[in-house]
């Protein structure tokens, strides 16, 4: 690991995508990553899904049984939205947080460009203030009606990154509720721990403060701000969302120290962004009664299987040989 600074200034950004839109996502995300690195911010983090949109109220015309012409055109334009991994867009971000000298992870509608090319995953992707794609992290599973819309990842992209302050990795929206996946990352080092999320009910604080004291790190929450008129009211299944409330995420993006505390309240009703400046001793100073996998773990008792293998999406799939 790389020789430990002992304070970084952090900066979570509360902000809305512009829904269903790459391009002015894209453009938004570079420049608030460039007005918190004017703040002194040497980390950025950005939401679950900011490019191209969290779909939250859309259905794309589905239900059990049935799928609606109207919902395939608007699952067709989440799709051209949605961001290939490495492209145009990635290399944007990665001249922002070079430019900016940052950190940036940030929340993407993932399109597969390995496969078949029409599957979506929802994705953090981690930058370095060199502006290198450092990797990046795959939701495991999808919730509930996400599922229709986005694949599974794997545990091939369950990384965590060293940097100057420490090392960073994240878990996305209720993927945070898998003890198995929580204690992975544990036993990785994470000691910023970054929570993209979909959620601002109030007891996703509970659990954002939970993991916190459970893995002595610094949590980074960070969640939209979204009204139901930030919509583009041309899509085509747009009366889905006439009995949506106006208010359609509510925000509650919020730091928590590694005993719990907040660092920085959890913000709700606007876009913000917040700023924190994080004492890596803090953790170790958290440390002296509790250690999830130091001294308080019990490996002769317990012990953890993560398979980072790459999962084969075509595995049933042999070439016949020519004769």
């Amino acid at each position: 690991m790389t020789t430990q600074q002992h304070r970084v200034r952090v900066a979570v950004v509360q902000a809305a995508s512009v829904i269903l839109d790459q391009e002015a996502s894209t453009e938004k995300a570079v420049s608030l990553t460039l007005q918190a690195a004017e703040k002194g911010a040497r980390l950025v983090v950005f939401p679950e899904a900011f490019i191209p949109a969290y779909p939250r109220g859309l259905s794309f015309g589905t239900k059990i049984g049935s799928r609606t012409p109207e919902g395939r055109k608007d699952w067709l334009r989440y799709w051209e939205n949605a961001v290939p991994v490495p492209s145009e867009t990635t290399e944007r971000l990665g001249e922002a947080a070079r430019k900016a000298g940052v950190y940036l992870v940030i929340g993407v509608i993932e399109r597969d460009n390995e496969c078949s090319g029409g599957t979506v995953y929802c994705t953090a992707l981690f930058f370095g203030p060199d502006g290198t794609l450092l990797g990046k992290h795959r939701k495991l599973k999808p919730t509930a009606s996400e599922r229709i819309v986005w694949g599974e990842g794997d545990g091939s992209t369950l990384p965590v990154f060293d940097t100057p302050f420490g090392r960073i990795g994240a878990l996305i929206c209720w993927e945070n509720y898998m003890p198995l996946a929580r204690t992975a990352m544990y036993a990785k080092g994470v000691q910023i721990y970054i929570a993209p999320t979909a959620d601002a009910r109030d007891v996703w604080q509970s659990t954002i403060r939970h993991i916190a004291v459970e893995g002595r790190c610094f949590v980074l929450s960070c969640n939209q701000y979204v009204t139901k008129d930030m919509y583009p009211n041309d899509l085509a299944c747009y009366d889905e969302l006439a009995s949506s409330p106006h208010e359609m995420s509510s925000g509650g993006s919020a730091v928590v120290g590694p005993l719990g505390d907040y660092i920085v309240e959890p913000v709700f009703g606007c876009e913000d962004m917040l700023i924190a400046d994080l004492d890596m001793r803090d953790i170790a100073y958290s440390q002296l009664d509790f250690d999830v996998v130091g001294h308080y773990a019990r490996p002769d008792v317990f012990q953890l299987l993560v398979n980072e293998e790459k999962k084969e999406s075509v595995k049933w799939w042999k070439p016949t040989p020519l004769a």
